[in-house]
């Protein structure tokens, strides 16, 4: 089974000016994320394909897995590191029949503990919940609460917390149980990436020191 790293989980933000993308991604790695997730909505098929396939040389630079969001096809021709699926995404059977077992296959499972005992008998690599803060990116997003952490400490799989996370509060969810956080606005947002990244990254650090 691959190994899903412990760390910042950066999420790309939408952006199509691929140049920028490219350029934001690689201060996150700089500053030390563990793995990124390219996420985009709103763009067309190429535009995907281009952002993908660029990032992908990119993140191999760094030694770091590139996730996709959501889209499977997507994963597999640009021949990613894995595949994020959620609720109404391709299911894992589907990603791990298509992708293979060297790849990596993360689950949403919100704020249910069942999904992620479920995601993980089937084979997940990773389980992410959340969301644990008010999130700019979503919202709407129903609140997970950090006890859904601990009592997530006997799964055999790497646990991602997402929804809101910043360098104020990441601390509490990395406490409770979070082998990763997935950031999109603290790292992007930031006004020195680099140095958002390696802030984040100090948390775990001062964590395993504990």
């Amino acid at each position: 089974m691959p190994v899903f790293p412990s760390g910042v989980y950066a999420l790309t933000p939408e952006c199509a000016d691929t140049a920028r993308l490219l350029a934001m991604v690689e201060a996150a790695l700089q500053g030390g994320a563990a793995a990124v997730q390219y996420r985009e909505k709103t763009g067309d098929v190429a535009l995907r394909f281009e952002q993908a396939s660029e990032l992908l040389p990119l993140c191999r630079k760094y030694g770091v897995p590139l996730i996709i969001n959501d889209d499977l096809r997507l994963a597999d021709l640009a021949d990613a590191d894995g595949v994020h699926v959620g609720r109404e995404d391709a299911g894992l059977r589907e990603a791990r029949i298509i992708l293979g077992p060297k790849k990596i296959v993360g689950v949403s499972c919100y704020q249910s503990l069942e999904l992620a005992r479920k995601a993980q008998a089937e084979g997940a690599d990773y389980v992410a919940f959340g969301s644990f803060y008010a999130s700019p990116t979503k919202p709407q997003a129903q609140r997970a609460p950090l006890q859904l952490l601990r009592d997530a400490a006997g799964l055999s799989v790497p646990v991602v917390a997402i929804g809101g996370i910043t360098a104020e509060n990441a601390a509490e969810v990395i406490a409770a149980g979070a082998d990763s956080i997935a950031v999109i606005s603290a790292l992007f947002d930031a006004p020195d990436v680099v140095a958002a990244a390696r802030e984040l990254n100090r948390l775990f650090v001062c964590e395993s020191e504990e």
